[in-house]
């Protein structure tokens, strides 16, 4: 997540370089042609171009609308695990008052489950673009907790080397921290150490919480319909292909009266018309996958850090780890 005014027209453009470079000489040929080889059919009517462009900015549009939906849904998300996380701490620390060691246990067991969610939410997906060169090359602006770390090293630290050898077997390793915690309450209660209500209050937040990661999964295994992300692609780079001919008809009249060398502004016309366009088209795809290491992403390890530190210092522990700041305005 961006966490500062706004991006930098010098990131923006250093984002985009190799695209305004393709964009670039897209203008030049049509304009080289028309210019050298006096090839004056090669325009095409604004009429024709003006019909692709209307699709193309209708389809865009569409595909930002619904993109910010998911980035969106997916803080609301996060947000609600906050709240359901903050609950859970309180419910462990009063329900057993005289059982410290075992209220800490159940909070530990939790952030390790928030740790193990937020790694899963990481994990590369075949629809993603964070392989691009240009998302590659702009990662160089920030860090990603999760590629730094392995799991098995921050999983340490909140539960058991047993659980953690267990749950790293498992498939959906975060699935199963709840379900170790789901058994260790049921033996609590048994115990005599967990009243029934206290126990069935906390099956009701473990069932939550798998509603809360079954929302995150959803957005992070279902991506932006492709059939719509393709349309986009072709709609946006067939306008772009087809721009400098319209232009280079309008530049042409003029350069009848002001002189020959007046068409060769077909480019930087062309071109600035184009990058709008292609960079609306960048944003919907930066904003589609809210989870994949971007930074448009939805901050998940600073929300994870949040939660520890809410939760340990509700266990009255003194030794915190630092909250997650931004690197470069960029908070992950």
């Amino acid at each position: 997540m961006h966490a500062g005014k706004r991006f930098t027209l010098k990131q923006v453009v250093y984002w985009t370089r190799r695209d305004i470079y393709l964009l670039a000489v897209i203008s030049i040929i049509p304009t080289a042609l028309y210019y050298f080889l006096d090839w004056k059919w090669l325009v095409i009517p604004w009429v024709a171009i003006g019909l692709v462009g209307t699709a193309a900015a209708f389809i865009v549009g569409f595909k930002n609308t619904q993109t910010y939906n998911r980035l969106w849904d997916a803080r609301q998300i996060w947000g609600s695990i906050i709240n359901s996380s903050r609950a859970l701490g309180i419910m462990a620390k009063d329900f057993m008052p005289s059982e410290p060691g075992e209220a800490k246990q159940i909070i530990y067991r939790h952030i390790a489950w928030i740790t193990a969610l937020r790694y899963q939410m990481r994990e590369p997906r075949a629809w993603e673009n964070m392989d691009l060169v240009s998302n590659v090359e702009f990662k160089s602006f920030y860090s990603i907790p999760e590629h730094e770390t392995k799991l098995e090293s921050e999983l340490i630290k909140y539960i058991s080397a047993e659980e953690m050898v267990y749950v790293l077997a498992q498939k959906n390793r975060a699935t199963q921290i709840i379900a170790v915690q789901s058994k260790e309450l049921r033996r609590l209660k048994d115990s005599g150490k967990m009243t029934e209500f206290e126990f069935l209050e906390f099956e009701k937040l473990l069932a939550t919480l798998y509603e809360h990661q079954g929302r995150s999964e959803r957005i992070k295994n279902f991506p932006y319909p492709r059939q719509f992300a393709t349309i986009n692609q072709m709609f946006i780079r067939l306008f772009m292909c087809m721009l400098p001919f319209g232009i280079l008809q309008e530049f042409s009249k003029m350069s009848k009266e002001i002189g020959d060398l007046f068409i060769w502004l077909t480019v930087p016309c062309s071109l600035i018309v184009s990058w709008v366009f292609y960079i609306m088209e960048r944003i919907g795809d930066a904003t589609e996958n809210p989870f994949q290491g971007g930074p448009n992403d939805v901050p998940i390890s600073n929300i994870s850090r949040t939660i520890e530190i809410d939760l340990r210092e509700m266990l009255d522990e003194k030794d915190l780890p630092p909250a997650i700041t931004a690197v470069n305005d960029i908070l992950m």
